[in-house]
């Protein structure tokens, strides 16, 4: 099976299940890789749907800001 017909197949069965109406579709949170301005620590940080800019505070030197 090529790339494309498996593309074909995906987006018939994800019709097929809309049109039955059995599949909610909902937007989860996001996970943000931010890295501290302070001490440069890696930090994962989640945002709820809509949030672009989250308040967190680093899990290394506990300096607390927001991510961009």
């Amino acid at each position: 099976m090529s790339k494309q017909e498996m593309r074909d197949e995906t987006e018939r069965l994800v019709k097929e299940a809309l049109e039955r109406k059995n599949i909610t579709i909902k937007q989860g949170q996001t996970r943000i890789e931010a890295k501290c301005g302070k001490c440069g620590a890696p930090n994962r940080v989640w945002a709820a749907p809509g949030e672009v800019r989250v308040l967190y505070t680093c899990k290394e030197c506990g300096e607390k800001q927001k991510t961009l």
